[in-house]
């Protein structure tokens, strides 16, 4: 059923509104500003077009393998609570699943891409103190961001307005058909889960990829399992050990593997990380080619995760919200065939559990 709207969502009205706000708050980001004006990101996009920004075709068949054009770009994924930005060139572009399923691969830009939430793209030439600011943003059915590529100082520039003119959609049009967000299935009471039929099964996990079958296939939350699977596989953690895990992570110039996702699309950083900064609630890595951003305020569990599997057992530490949404998931870097670091399983074995 497409979201009924009023006339704050007209386009012209809506950018008035949104210039009216930016003369209030100059440096209120886009995500907030819709927030604070009641609309959709995507809405308070579309009102820009014919300014500052161009709708493109949602194709992204064509738009993902295209993004390799510009060289070095900026990948920028987040979630509620936390936003993870990579910078390298994206290339290594598959599409499976008759177009349902994305996978980027290279060196710098990893991610697993979730194509049948896709609904809308955007492309954008904001002034800013820094000049003119290029970016690619896409959005979900419910207008919410799902993923954006934005041009650095190493892009090429003159790439730029060739894949503009190439996915160009005709129809300059702001009207987006918006869906209202999926209601939320509660999970079942823990009593009417099959405990140990959960935990025997976890136990004969082979790939940490097969997680997601495990929980469908009981029928239990993400948090639920991890409670109800024994510590054996799962114990939980204060929220404060996270970030001297990373300040650990950081002193030994361990490399990790640092998720984080939404529900269309999983951005993924592997190697160390050096320069960490709280800023206010916000824990930082502010590295030159990776940063992450995460709101403290929103971690509300912390899970210590271990998941059998053929290269031997797969440590995780996972990070939740109120609502059991996963925020973001740190491993040791590895590969697929070889068994987990030593000096990483060390580490995220070394603090102590919680009490039951």
């Amino acid at each position: 059923m497409a979201v009924m709207t009023d006339e704050t969502t007209e386009a012209g009205g809506l950018y008035q509104k949104w210039q009216a706000l930016r003369c209030e708050r100059p440096h209120v980001r886009a995500r907030d500003a819709a927030r604070q004006l009641g609309v959709s990101e995507a809405q308070l996009t579309a009102c820009r077009l014919g300014t500052d920004t161009l709708r493109l075709r949602p194709d992204w068949g064509v738009l993902l393998p295209a993004l390799e054009s510009l060289g070095e770009i900026m990948a920028l994924t987040r979630n509620e609570h936390c936003v993870h930005e990579r910078k390298g060139v994206y290339r290594e572009v598959t599409l499976g699943g008759g177009g349902r399923m994305g996978l980027v691969v290279s060196a710098d830009i990893d991610l697993r891409l979730f194509l049948s939430g896709w609904a809308s793209a955007f492309a954008l030439e904001e002034s800013s103190e820094r000049g003119i600011l290029r970016s690619i943003q896409v959005f979900d059915q419910q207008g919410v961001a799902v993923h954006k590529v934005y041009l650095t100082e190493r892009s090429d520039v003159d790439a730029w307005p060739v894949l503009l003119e190439r996915l160009r959609d005709d129809v300059q049009d702001a009207t987006l058909d918006l869906l209202a967000a999926p209601v939320r299935t509660a999970p079942r009471a823990d009593a009417e889960v099959d405990a140990k039929a959960l935990r025997e099964d976890w136990g004969k996990l082979q790939d940490t990829h097969h997680f997601f079958a495990l929980l469908r296939r009981h029928e239990v939350a993400r948090t639920q399992a991890m409670r109800l699977a024994g510590r054996e596989w799962a114990e939980p953690l204060a929220i404060t050990d996270l970030p001297k895990l990373l300040q650990g992570a950081a002193s030994g110039q361990l490399p990790i593997m640092v998720f984080v996702g939404n529900a269309h699309c999983i951005q993924i950083h592997t190697g160390p990380v050096n320069d960490l900064r709280w800023m206010d609630d916000w824990f930082n890595v502010l590295d030159p080619a990776f940063n992450l951003h995460l709101d403290m305020r929103g971690v509300t569990e912390l899970w210590r995760v271990r998941k059998p599997s053929s290269d031997g057992v797969i440590t995780s530490w996972e990070a939740f919200d109120a609502q059991g949404e996963l925020i973001v998931q740190l491993f040791g870097a590895r590969k697929p065939g070889i068994a987990e670091r030593a000096d990483w399983r060390a580490l995220a074995e070394s603090f102590e559990a919680l009490e039951a």
